[in-house]
């Protein structure tokens, strides 16, 4: 079983340095010098439940090339048995294309989460731990970095994954300290 799912649009963004303090201890205005360039990425990502790995892929745009590139990925990780894709209901899951090559390989099915259940998915819970590994504090110069950091932040939770669980874990069960024996 695999929880598919896309995280995006990812933009590469610089900032400059932050300004900083002034010998007198105020803090020094700067103007603001914020762009966006027209490039943006697609991270797509199944996680297999099972053991807690992750495959990743970066698209340029979130149609049914990238999710078909997605599927191919996570069958070449999974050669053996039945694969069972979680996902939600978006129209380029559900294309024609797709359609057309889940046809061409019988041995993937997938399956959809209800409308508004988002949090069905075990892949958003994931998404939060890749954007703190992979992009929490960077900023990005083009495309290419924000792939390479979504490669190494990917093999660096793979090295560390364990088995997903839906649900909260069990409260620890409570240990006394002395124990006080009443007699009638």
């Amino acid at each position: 079983m695999i929880c598919a799912d896309e995280l995006g649009p990812v933009i590469p963004r610089t900032f400059p340095p932050a300004p900083g303090w002034s010998p007198d201890g105020h803090r020094i205005k700067a103007p603001l010098e914020y762009s966006r360039g027209p490039d943006k990425l697609w991270v797509y990502g199944g996680l297999r439940i099972r053991d807690g790995t992750e495959v990743t892929c970066c698209a340029p745009s979130r149609n049914s090339d990238g999710w078909i590139q997605l599927l191919a990925k996570v069958a070449g990780a999974n050669p053996r048995g039945q694969i069972r894709v979680i996902t939600d209901n978006l129209s380029s899951h559900c294309s024609g294309k797709v359609q057309r090559w889940l046809a061409r390989h019988p041995r993937i099915q997938q399956v959809f989460i209800p409308k508004r259940a988002c949090w069905l998915n075990m892949a958003e819970g994931w998404w939060r731990l890749l954007r703190r590994a992979a992009f929490a504090g960077q900023s990005f110069v083009d495309t290419d970095e924000i792939t390479h950091a979504v490669d190494v932040a990917t093999a660096q939770l793979n090295t560390r994954a364990k088995p997903w669980i839906w649900g909260r874990p069990a409260p620890p069960t409570r240990t006394l300290r002395r124990k006080f024996v009443y007699c009638l």
